[in-house]
């Protein structure tokens, strides 16, 4: 998964029949809501009536990929009126060296290993009784723009040495606004909203979920980032976030942010900023303790590897001191991502199994903060 989650759909949704409507329960008025174009009654709410398995949309309109290929999203239908939205990832790019496709170190296009069709494991196991999303109903967030799903620009990086000149479509906001405009579209009122991702994609379930509880304040939200603990360096602060455009798709409600200068600005701040806007809600991460490709990039980045796993506990601790809401899982081991793996379901610390505490976080449990004592040594669940 971390190595690639309006306008003229490639696929045409089936409408809505009578006899595929269940008419569910009544609402306070006594009659059951009526269902637009491609939607059916869900738990007494209108949900997307999709096919069965992944469905593959292509948007078009303003979507991109970042070397001009076409975008696509993917969507799951489910069982209940909840809904899980995934963030793929796929690394980053901001500047000449790090965009080229000599020396690629991000997913440029959406391919066919994209399709959450080819994964089977993890929260994407759906044959798996322990599987907490098994019947929900699914988005699936492609990443191809090198900016973290936060941009809306278009960059010619200048050429560097034996690095030829080139241009990147930094339009992962863009893409990712229209896939968010679709769930608008098809979801009246899911009961919850579980947004999550992997690597840069939980920058994007931690840009994007805001936008999901602004756009449905009835429902219960949960933002879990998977191995994205926000250490970065200065430099990439300063030509990441500038070259993609990105403070400015941070949502305008968060008004403290727009009006702190840039220097000043961790991704932290925005986890704070989130947490404290939406009290009710809960934001969350998982991280292991000395994450390998969170390492890579921050060398990349121009830091330190040996500083990665101290800055990291430094992030968690600021968000953790400046919202009281946020919970953390940090886990032992290297391991980058734990959601779409296998690992998912056998890696514990502490006696907390990981499967147990996202399940917990899913159903609405306040589950308390994990931190591994002894970082180095496996720890699995045993049933």
């Amino acid at each position: 998964m971390d190595a690639k989650l309006f306008v003229g759909f490639l696929v045409t949704l089936p409408l809505a029949t009578a006899d595929q409507c269940d008419p569910g329960p009544p609402d306070d008025e006594g009659t059951p809501p009526v269902c637009g174009p491609e939607q059916v009654l869900v738990d007494g709410a209108c949900a997307a009536d999709i096919p069965q398995g992944w469905t593959r949309i292509e948007p078009g309109g303003d979507t991109i990929c970042a070397r001009g290929t076409p975008y696509a999203f993917y969507v799951r239908r489910g069982r209940v009126n909840k809904l899980v939205v995934g963030f793929d990832g796929g690394g980053a790019c901001w500047d000449t060296i790090s965009c080229s496709e000599q020396s690629p170190i991000f997913s440029d296009a959406v391919t066919a290993s994209d399709d959450p069709a080819t994964m089977s494991d993890g929260i994407l196991d759906f044959t798996n009784r322990e599987n907490p999303f098994r019947d929900w109903y699914g988005v699936f967030v492609p990443y191809c723009t090198g900016d973290i799903h936060w941009g809306d620009a278009v960059v010619t990086y200048p050429a560097t040495g034996d690095y030829p000149e080139v241009t990147i479509q930094h339009k992962g906001f863009i893409n990712a606004s229209t896939v968010m405009e679709w769930i608008y579209d098809h979801f009246d009122a899911p009961e919850v909203i579980f947004v999550t991702g992997v690597s840069a994609g939980s920058y994007g379930s931690l840009m994007f979920a805001p936008y999901l509880m602004d756009h449905y304040p009835d429902a219960r939200a949960v933002q879990v980032g998977d191995s994205g603990a926000g250490v970065i360096t200065q430099e990439f602060l300063e030509l990441g976030l500038t070259n993609w455009n990105a403070v400015d798709n941070i949502p305008e409600f968060f008004t403290e942010l727009h009006e702190a200068p840039l220097e000043s600005l961790t991704l932290s701040d925005v986890y704070i900023a989130a947490a404290n806007y939406f009290p009710d809600q809960v934001y969350a991460q998982y991280n292991t303790a000395y994450d390998e490709n969170q390492e890579f990039y921050y060398v990349a980045m121009g830091g330190n590897e040996e500083d990665w796993h101290d800055l990291m506990l430094e992030n968690i601790a600021a968000i953790e001191a400046g919202a009281p809401t946020f919970r953390y899982f940090i886990n032992w081991g290297e391991l980058h991502g734990v959601l779409p793996y296998p690992e998912f379901y056998t890696y514990q610390t502490n006696g907390v199994r990981v499967r147990d505490w996202i399940a917990d976080l899913a159903v609405g449990r306040d589950v308390p903060s994990v931190m591994c004592t002894d970082c180095t040594t496996p720890e699995y669940y045993e049933p």
